[in-house]
């Protein structure tokens, strides 16, 4: 998969883990174990995309 599709597969990832979040948060019965594994997971995309962004700069 070239570079800018597998970004573009991470960024779009990312937002629907920010709606899933935000629709967690929007329901106080949502279990804070859950929440805080929805928050893991797109704090770990929000990296890939920027090491993937930093590497992709270094090479142009």
């Amino acid at each position: 998969m070239p570079l800018q599709n597998h970004l573009v597969e991470l960024e779009r990832r990312h937002q629907a883990l920010e709606r899933e979040i935000q629709d967690a948060l929007n329901h106080p019965s949502m279990d804070d174990t859950k929440l805080a594994e929805l928050k893991r997971k797109k704090l770990q995309l929000k990296d890939q995309i920027s090491r993937l962004r930093s590497s992709h700069a270094m090479v142009h």
